[in-house]
């Protein structure tokens, strides 16, 4: 008897589409259910939503994972369970966003099919546990999908689509920071992601969700400026941090001030303490810098650009604020563009030589050297 070889590999036998890639998603699928059913509650109902439909329903849009009609109308379903609301729906929403049209959601049957399923979970949970569904059920859907708006916003703001190139948290959401990439080449597998990425290109420091955080620092920058007390004390702390470095500012002669005009703190203090230096604030903002022209005249310099890295490389020391939106703070850190820069930083991110501004401001100050 002649024996028939099969020279097809494993990953061509295999139900998914991309067994290594997929398979993950698909598993931690299960587990979402699973998690669901052992430990139901309002927090997992709605931090489940927004994580599962930023991850694994995201991408199962994009990508089905099976290579059978069948099974990925089963999987939809499934997803519609998971979420508590009808795949197909966000299907059609998430795709006419990319279409750059009007979401239409298309009745077929898989959509019913859906809207069945997902009618038939809230009849049984309401019947099941009236108080569960009314305190934990819908005000976890609630929260979910208030989170996933806020994603969604802060993914296209400003600049239009920006993407975050975090490690954790592209670790723990399959590389979703890689939002403009992502864009650019919808149909690409999630791991395949990093290596669409333009090396000059800008990204945000926070991930979307959490993006929100970049706009109130100027907010509370605008609400210190009427205050002498609190001027007193946002200075004060500020100062004591600064004095804990100057010792590693000697020969320093000239600064450049990144985005320091709307309140010129540190221009303020490095004049106090550096008076032999000559200082530039660079700004963009033509309102910013007229505000710190007004505090402080022309004790110092004024540039109202953007930053530059090759324009503005010739300073001895440069200072980056916290909400700094120019060029990845980490291409910043790995290419110094001055021999010494000194960043403003979330007290939980200490870097080179630190010294901490104030527990209740959560900042540090990090200075760092070329090598």
């Amino acid at each position: 008897m002649t024996q028939v070889l099969d020279h097809t590999s494993p990953a061509d036998r295999s139900t998914l589409r991309n067994p290594a890639a997929d398979g993950i998603l698909v598993g931690l699928a299960g587990l979402h259910g699973v998690l669901l059913l052992l430990w139901p509650g309002m927090l997992l109902v709605g931090l489940g939503l927004w994580w599962n439909a930023n991850t694994i329903s995201h991408y199962f849009i994009h990508r089905p994972f099976f290579r059978s009609a069948t099974a990925n109308v089963a999987f939809s379903v499934f997803l519609s369970l998971l979420l508590g609301l009808p795949q197909s729906v966000w299907r059609d929403r998430h795709l006419a966003h990319h279409a750059g049209t009007e979401p239409r959601i298309r009745r077929t049957p898989q959509l019913w099919i859906e809207v069945a399923a997902v009618g038939t979970l809230w009849l049984l949970i309401l019947v099941w546990s009236p108080w569960f569904f009314l305190l934990a059920w819908l005000p976890g859907l609630a929260i979910g999908l208030s989170i996933c708006a806020v994603h969604g916003h802060f993914e296209h703001i400003d600049t239009g689509t920006t993407s975050h190139y975090g490690r954790i948290y592209n670790y723990l959401f399959f590389n979703d920071g890689y939002h403009v990439e992502h864009h650019e080449h919808p149909a690409c597998d999630w791991r395949r992601l990093q290596q669409k990425r333009d090396a000059h290109r800008d990204g945000s420091q926070w991930p979307a969700v959490l993006r929100w955080l970049e706009h109130p620092l100027e907010t509370l920058e605008r609400l210190v400026l009427p205050r002498p007390g609190l001027q007193r004390f946002v200075l004060d702390t500020h100062r004591q941090a600064w004095l804990q470095l100057t010792p590693e500012l000697d020969g320093v002669c000239t600064i450049g001030i990144v985005g320091g005009g709307l309140f010129p703190r540190t221009a303020t203090l490095l004049r106090e303490l550096l008076p032999h230096a000559r200082l530039t604030i660079i700004d963009g903002n033509a309102d910013n810098v007229e505000l710190a022209r007004q505090r402080l005249g022309n004790s110092v310099q004024y540039d109202g650009s953007w930053f530059d890295p090759k324009k503005h490389g010739g300073f001895d020391l440069l200072v980056f604020p916290l909400d700094y939106r120019g060029e990845d703070r980490e291409a910043l850190r790995e290419h110094l563009p001055s021999p010494t820069v000194v960043f403003h930083e979330w007290i939980w991110n200490p870097r080179g030589e630190s010294a901490i501004v104030s527990p209740w401001l959560l900042k540090r100050l990090n200075l760092m050297r070329a090598s």
